[in-house]
């Protein structure tokens, strides 16, 4: 499963569109700890991209070939080309887009500080060992706790026939667990995209969500996205303004320009006048009546050339009018799409969890000791541990059904059946 923060698309060179698509700001994570704490490790996978804003040009630079999706190592680097190997074990995402930009800085000797955005594509996996149905490897996903994970592989190992009702039961609460916890991220998303929509400055929590913990996360990382969306579209739309201002000076300077052209012809023109009255009476030289006629030729091409250009400032003017119509136009239809695929994911998971809550009503009536089983399983010694390493050491911690879980854990199950 993958956690995608920012879209981030690539950039041209032309001063209309150089900031279409690129990644400004950072987009924070929806993390059992906060995207400012998250800390990077072996086998988390990058998203990076590298935009330069030109002072002198007035435009952004897209360092394409930096930018791309990367993975951290066994050492714990990142190698980026021209960069090469950088440090990103123990490191947050804005460290390390922070040292980015300051290499590539140095490296090139650029005048402006080049803005890099490191976003996690993929965390690395957590893994489920001891009494799970299906032992392995399984990717991290925001929010995840020791339950849902267990979930993931399958619920717990239950050999005997009697307690296959039991671990029905366990395995479809815990899919209804990830479910749940999907449809509230759903549901926040979708209070943030109609905000978008109404221009509103804060997102509402939805009411049926409660205030807990998790939610709130959601909700916070959510606004940060916004923040970042919104300022995105603001920096563009200011851009076709900054641009169109500068093309109507441009128009006031040559029409300036082409009116002292003007009386500059005319005066000679009028010189030249003068000149054939004289040549008709025998008393003007014939080289001063052809250099008046060169420096009217000149004006007249002269005026041409500003006329020329002039119209062409109009035409970029009218170009970046209809650049902004559609940056807005792109920016609702792209709001509606994601208010759709929104709802339909809504709807699905609304549907598995049904199905899986259906599951959980069934085992609870076809076991033979429902009453444990609504109990929690109370027939079951359950432990939960998780190996964790931290600054490079390991360490074991005993854990619950609702402990979180964070990228590289292990989480080991034993179970110890009573008698019933």
């Amino acid at each position: 499963m993958k956690t995608i923060l920012s879209a981030a698309h690539a950039a041209t060179a032309h001063p209309v569109k150089a900031f279409g698509g690129v990644c400004i700001a950072l987009a924070l994570l929806s993390a059992p700890a906060s995207a400012g704490e998250y800390r990077l490790g072996v086998m988390d996978k990058l998203r990076i991209r590298v935009a330069e804003w030109q002072t002198a040009e007035g435009a952004i630079r897209d360092w394409s070939a930096v930018s791309g999706d990367y993975g951290v190592g066994a050492d714990g680097s990142v190698s980026l080309p021209f960069i090469g190997q950088l440090p990103a074990d123990g490191r947050t995402t804005g460290e390390l887009a922070e040292e980015i930009g300051k290499k590539m800085q140095v490296l090139f000797g650029l005048r402006d500080l080049p803005s890099a955005s490191v976003e996690i594509a993929e965390y690395r996996p957590v893994y489920l060992a001891g009494e799970i149905q299906t032992p392995g490897a399984y990717p991290y996903a925001p929010g995840l706790t020791v339950l849902k994970a267990v979930s993931f592989g399958g619920g717990l190992r239950r050999a005997e026939a009697g307690q296959r009702f039991a671990r029905d039961f366990l395995r479809s609460e815990g899919e209804a667990a990830v479910y749940l916890a999907e449809r509230n991220r759903l549901a926040i998303r979708r209070a943030r995209i109609g905000a978008e929509m109404s221009d509103a400055k804060d997102i509402e929590m939805p009411k049926d969500l409660g205030t807990s913990d998790e939610a709130r996360a959601i909700l916070q990382s959510e606004k940060a996205l916004m923040a970042s969306r919104e300022k995105r579209l603001r920096l563009q739309l200011t851009a076709l303004a900054d641009l169109k201002s500068l093309l109507t000076n441009e128009i006031d300077a040559l029409s300036k320009k082409s009116d002292t052209q003007t009386r500059q012809l005319e005066l000679v023109q009028g010189d030249l006048a003068k000149m054939d009255s004289l040549a008709e009476k025998g008393l003007a030289i014939s080289s001063r009546r052809l250099a008046l006629e060169q420096r009217t030729a000149d004006l007249q091409a002269a005026l041409l050339d500003i006329d020329t250009a002039s119209l062409k400032a109009k035409q970029d003017i009218n170009k970046a009018t209809q650049d902004e119509t559609n940056l807005q136009n792109d920016w609702d239809a792209q709001l509606a799409q994601e208010l759709q695929n929104t709802e339909q994911e809504l709807d699905t998971l609304t549907l598995k969890l049904g199905t899986s809550r259906d599951l959980m009503s069934e085992a609870l009536m076809q076991s033979a000791d429902a009453g444990s089983l609504k109990g929690g399983l109370s027939a079951a010694d359950i432990g939960y541990s998780i190996l964790r390493t931290v600054d490079g050491k390991a360490e074991t911690i005993r854990a619950t059904e609702t402990t979180p879980v964070l990228p590289g854990d292990i989480v080991k199950v034993d179970v110890s059946v009573g008698t019933q």
